[in-house]
């Protein structure tokens, strides 16, 4: 069965209600033979991304990057996994105050030198998220899962 494997790093409300929007829509019932597997960034190992077929990152954006927690997740894995996991697919969330361009730069760089593939475009969100930031979190979830039913 692929998996999809979520890496987050969910300090606030903001960022846990846009997980569980993620999860929602990777877990819905429509999307089947799919296992969704959850780790917080600062408990996420390289065998569980040599484990998985996609993933997908949630972040917050702090002081113009991502999350220390996100970059310690890179860290560890970036070699271990540099060669066996090019071209899978990623997706990632970053909720920021005001701006998230660094967060949103730095993952690009770091995913690009992984060599993955992104399957969906990235959900930005600045201040208190709106209803649509919530749904495009859930497609977002939906969307990576269903990549790897096909």
């Amino acid at each position: 069965m692929p998996t999809l494997l979520i890496v987050h790093h969910t300090p606030s409300p903001t960022c846990q209600a846009l997980l569980e929007a993620v999860v929602s829509g990777a877990t819905a019932p429509e999307i089947e033979g799919v296992d969704v597997v959850r780790r917080p960034a600062l408990s996420a190992t390289a065998s569980d991304v040599l484990a998985a077929d996609a993933y997908l990152l949630g972040t917050p954006a702090n002081i113009g990057y991502m999350s220390g927690a996100l970059k310690h997740f890179f860290d560890q894995i970036y070699y271990p996994c540099l060669d066996a996991t090019q071209g899978r697919p990623f997706g990632y969330y970053v909720h920021g105050g005001s701006d998230v361009t660094g967060a949103v730069r730095a993952i690009d760089a770091i995913t690009t030198g992984l060599g993955w593939r992104r399957a969906a475009q990235p959900v930005t969100v600045t201040g208190t998220p709106e209803k649509s930031d919530v749904e495009a979190c859930w497609e977002l979830g939906a969307t990576l899962a269903a990549g790897l039913t096909g």
